[in-house]
């Protein structure tokens, strides 16, 4: 009347794989998925070098034209004027230059920003369309 329990070392592993039967992935349509990948990333890369240079480029011509306005302002300084005309040019210069760097700032990281929205939307399509691969090559697994 003993009941034996089985134990875990008497499950037989040769009769749960029976049914199961191996399927070779389709290796040319995870190599051409891979691919693709690869061509994303490298698109996306070059999106981002790219808009780094017009970041880079912006900058240079940012920093050449407060140069100017500086050399400007020397030569304006070395002209004699009445103190009430030198407060008045100097704050009217000081007004100028918050609002060129603000205006600046705001163009550069719009710049910045675009170039990353860019590649980071080139990275995402691919991501989606990979996804959409994968599941239809598992369909198309399980289908045979």
């Amino acid at each position: 009347m003993s009941e034996a329990r089985p134990s875990f070392f008497d499950f037989d592993v040769t009769k749960m794989m029976a049914d199961f039967r191996f399927r070779p992935f389709d290796v040319e349509a995870l190599m051409a998925c891979q691919r693709r990948n690869i061509e994303a990333l490298s698109q996306a890369n070059q999106l981002a070098v790219e808009g780094m240079q017009a970041v880079a480029k912006r900058q240079i011509e940012v920093a050449r034209q407060a140069i100017e306005d500086v050399s400007a302002l020397l030569r304006d300084l070395g002209q004699p004027t009445s103190p009430e005309e030198r407060i008045a040019r100097n704050t009217e210069y000081a007004k100028q230059v918050l609002e060129k760097s603000l205006s600046h700032g705001r163009e550069i990281t719009m710049l910045a920003t675009k170039a990353g929205t860019e590649a980071a939307d080139v990275l995402r399509k691919r991501a989606t369309e990979g996804l959409d691969e994968l599941r239809d090559l598992a369909k198309r697994q399980t289908a045979r």
